[in-house]
């Protein structure tokens, strides 16, 4: 067995029960120590928009909103849902949504110890994480160094090199055309997406945050838009899409035009696998640049992060999963459970006349952009409580090269491993918010009703890692 099968039979076991099962039952178990927080999501909403004014921090809160969503709403919300739907059939969509709704309490519990354990850098800017909330938190500076390892590396794959592949096989599909050309497409795209993400990055979190808050509103609203127009174009069938869904989910009764074969078990694995893979609830990936906003308490920007998985998963991802099921409905000659995500996502949008195939390139291209902004911040920070800031450039270089090779190089054996090690990394952090449990409920309740407006007025502590990380 080559170590690519290796690594690939390893991921595809630790993303299959053991992450289903740590991850879902951490958003249950965290539904219930927060007092249900889903109920306070509309607050939320409004909280989003709404800019806190004098207290410390480096982005507004809709900024660092924006710029956890321009990571978490990739690939996955398109492909990765047309990967559930193709391998545990329409069932696993009520499934991938559910871990939207109970994963909302996590992504708040994991952004509340986060900013509660935040530091300040020796400039001014904000730090913080679930290496912060180990470390400081639990005084587990060991798990820390893991989590920022697994998270730094993990970046170049999931959210860089993967990513950059996805918009130039997509352009490449779309407009190729002799070899010379496609060649062309190739590395003109590569080059032009290199120039662009490095003038983004070299100004850092606050220049990110700029581009989010104009791409991530105009991508998600257009998205949503089109995928309107596509279930009113398909409103015939939207009534058995959604009993077909829900029939799936539960029983084991085929459910015809083109879906067969698919059981319970297969359509909660996959449902529940890509929907936790969507939302990155429990992965620590959005406190990363939660931790910077601009907040009164850590309540507050834990509210306003817990949206992201609700806009992520509960909206984005549950209108694909109605427009593939419903259009596979109506074009029962799609081949449902060829076991190919990218497929199958292509063949249901490509049957919408006129507007299909625009809605799906241009998703595709401004989500995984998007996403390689997002998590170069991810890594970025992860790599400085490592190292030191020092590394910050190396870093900004590393990326763009990832970027370049990610676009012209095939990435089979990168994606397993950065999948595997993002994986990982939830491990840690479900310990910290686990073990947290107790600080996050007494936090949740210190800030309750007209509390919520008060200040913390906790010190937080300057650390010298303008030279020296952790581990120099």
């Amino acid at each position: 067995m080559s170590f690519s099968e290796i690594i690939e039979k390893i991921d595809g076991f630790l993303w299959g029960w053991p992450l289903i099962i740590l991850l879902f039952g951490t958003h249950i178990f965290m539904t219930f120590r927060t007092g249900f927080i889903q109920k306070d999501i509309f607050k939320a909403i409004k909280l989003s928009v709404t800019k806190d004014p004098d207290v410390e921090g480096d982005v507004s809160q809709f900024g660092a909103l924006t710029t956890a969503l321009s990571s978490t709403i990739g690939t996955g919300n398109i492909i990765g849902v047309g990967t559930a739907i193709a391998l545990g059939g329409p069932g696993a969509v009520l499934w991938m949504w559910l871990t939207g709704i109970f994963g909302i309490a996590t992504k708040y519990a994991e952004t509340l110890i986060s900013v509660k354990y935040r530091v300040k850098s020796e400039d001014g800017s904000m730090i913080g994480g679930a290496m912060y909330a180990l470390d400081r938190g639990l005084n587990k500076k060991y798990l820390g160094i893991i989590f920022a390892f697994l998270a730094a590396v993990c970046a170049f794959g999931i959210g860089c090199m993967v990513q950059a592949n996805a918009i130039v096989t997509n352009i490449r599909q779309n407009f190729s055309g002799d070899e010379r050309t496609d060649k062309m497409i190739m590395y003109g795209t590569a080059i032009f997406l290199c120039v662009v993400v490095g003038l983004v990055i070299l100004g850092g979190i606050k220049s990110i945050t700029k581009v989010s808050e104009r791409l991530v509103p105009f991508m998600a609203l257009f998205y949503i838009v089109g995928c309107l127009v596509i279930l009113v174009m398909n409103a015939d069938v939207l009534g058995e899409t959604v009993l077909t869904i829900i029939n799936s989910a539960v029983t084991t009764k085929a459910a015809g035009g083109g879906f067969v074969g698919s059981t319970v078990a297969l359509a909660c694995r996959y449902g529940f696998a890509r929907g936790l893979f969507s939302n990155e609830s429990g992965m620590g990936s959005a406190p990363l640049v939660a931790s910077a906003a601009q907040t009164r308490n850590p309540k507050r920007q834990a509210l306003v992060s817990m949206t992201g998985t609700f806009w992520d998963t509960v909206v984005v991802c549950l209108m694909t999963g109605l427009v593939l099921v419903s259009s596979i409905i109506k074009n029962p000659g799609i081949d449902a459970l060829s076991g190919n995500g990218s497929e199958l996502t292509s063949l249901a949008f490509g049957r919408i006349p006129v507007i299909g195939v625009p809605i799906l390139v241009i998703g595709l291209i401004t989500f995984s952009f998007s996403t390689i902004l997002g998590w170069y911040y991810y890594g970025e920070r992860c790599a400085v409580y490592l190292f030191g800031e020092k590394v910050i450039i190396i870093y900004k270089c590393l990326w763009v090269a990832a970027v370049f090779v990610g676009s012209v190089v095939e990435l089979n054996l990168i994606w397993n491993i950065a999948d595997l090690f993002n994986g990982l990394m939830a491990i840690p952090n479900i310990i910290a918010v686990l073990l947290l449990s107790d600080v996050i409920a007494k936090e949740t309740q210190k800030y309750s009703g007209e509390h919520l407006e008060d200040k913390d007025e906790t010190e937080i502590p300057t650390v010298k890692n303008s030279q020296n990380g952790v581990l120099l």
